[in-house]
């Protein structure tokens, strides 16, 4: 019997028509139940680590899961590179799930240590939902990657907004088990990352990156423009080398960083500021709906970014990011204990975290060889989680020492050296091809 790694090529446009539609549809549903996973977690993380370790290291322990994300991205992507999609994508959905249940024992049991070791492996269904925006696009013709990449983004809003109001619900259910407060959404986060590593192990067939490979092999060019770039191996200092030659490039790669690490910054201490009003009955309702509205901010906007950035350019729609990104951090810094204005400034803060994620990913990938593409964005990954990660972990501190409305403020300075950036005058034309 033929595998994934020893069967034919598709002979005929329509198979790999086919072939792409449903492994769309495969990764729209698996991104839906894997975006329920990680924002159920993500919207208590930081309660529950400042409940079990205090407040000081409740930023730890949401930056270990952004940099558990962060670092199985190498040993995911390697895997994927000798076995395929599947099997990374199922592998970092595992780690996740145990992650979660890691999470949860160390919170029955107390122990600090474990936490974060949990929280670290938690990130694995983060890098699986980053990794399968990739997956998106290996059989995609070169007219539709846009829109089919954003397709996949964006179900990950139905998941992620519904997720943190299912959170109190899963605290009261396993409350009733036994569990301790705050554990139960680690619980749902296991099992759902369980749930959408078995669909993907039983239905991601024929892996759609072998496939793209076996077209590239039977084909004189590279169908769909992807199968010869992904063997193309370097490592993260031949992509910096890549990146680093060129501007268009490095404000791509910058605006996805800082972009990310303003947002982290507001977003994972914004929990614990409200936990300072509002008692433990209504304390996780409430939460789930302020980060409902900012990951909508996020996610559920992206296809009209997608079509801002090629209507009126990247440099104009990263700049828009910023003045998002800019009013956010102004309004949720002076909401005081005023939550409708701290929700306004959530939803601003997603906004502008779009802005800057969507064009300036299209500026970095446009802006260097077809060859380097993956190897860049890999970098581009590693950077924006441990951005990210530094951020969770220094903002913890910060909203110690001086409070929340400082660390808004100091969030927005950050952004200052990307305006200087984005403001440069353009470098040569992006390139769409081989050098």
């Amino acid at each position: 019997m033929a595998t994934d790694l020893t069967a034919p090529a598709p002979s005929r446009q329509s198979d790999v028509a086919g072939i792409q539609r449903r492994t769309l549809r495969l990764l729209f549903l698996t991104q839906i139940v894997g975006g329920v996973g990680v924002a159920i977690g993500i919207s208590v993380g930081a309660l529950l680590a400042a409940r079990v370790a205090g407040t000081a290291l409740a930023g730890l322990a949401q930056s270990a899961g952004v940099v558990g994300a962060a670092l199985l991205a190498v040993p995911v992507t390697r895997l994927m590179a000798a076995r395929g999609r599947r099997p990374g994508l199922v592998l970092a959905y595992l780690v996740g799930a145990v992650g979660g249940a890691l999470v949860v024992v160390a919170v029955v049991s107390g122990v600090v240590p474990l936490l974060f070791v949990g929280m670290l492996l938690f990130g694995g269904g983060t890098a699986a939902n980053l990794q399968a925006r990739y997956t998106a696009v290996d059989l995609a013709e070169p007219a539709r990657r846009g829109r089919q990449l954003s397709l996949v983004v964006w179900a990950t809003t139905i998941g992620s907004v519904a997720a943190p109001n299912f959170a109190a619900l899963a605290d009261d259910v396993t409350h009733g088990w036994g569990l301790p407060l705050l554990a139960g959404p680690f619980l749902v986060s296991a099992v759902a990352f369980t749930l959408a590593a078995g669909v993907l192990l039983a239905l991601l067939r024929p892996d759609p990156l072998l496939t793209a490979r076996r077209l590239a092999a039977a084909e004189p060019e590279p169908v769909a423009g992807a199968a010869r770039t992904v063997t193309r191996r370097g490592g993260m200092a031949a992509a910096w080398r890549t990146v680093r030659g060129r501007p268009a490039a490095r404000l791509g790669i910058a605006a996805v960083a800082v972009g990310h690490l303003v947002m982290v910054a507001v977003m994972s201490m914004t929990p614990v500021h409200l936990d300072e009003w509002h008692s433990d009955a209504d304390l996780l309702r409430v939460v789930g709906i302020v980060l409902s509205l900012h990951i909508a901010g996020m996610y559920a906007f992206s296809p009209v970014v997608g079509w801002l950035t090629d209507r009126l350019g990247r440099r104009p729609v990263i700049l828009g990011g910023v003045a998002f990104l800019l009013a956010a951090c102004a309004v949720a810094g002076t909401a005081g204990h005023h939550t409708p204005a701290l929700s306004v400034g959530l939803a601003l803060l997603g906004l502008g975290w779009s802005g800057t994620m969507v064009a300036g990913s299209t500026l970095l990938s446009e802006s260097v060889p077809t060859a380097d593409r993956p190897g860049v964005q890999g970098l581009s990954d590693l950077l924006m989680g441990l951005a990210g990660a530094g951020a969770a972990a220094v903002s913890g501190f910060v909203m110690r020492a001086v409070g929340y409305p400082t660390l808004t403020l100091l969030a927005a300075i950050a952004v200052v050296p990307l305006v200087a950036l984005a403001l440069r005058r353009p470098g040569p034309e992006p390139l769409d091809e081989e050098d």
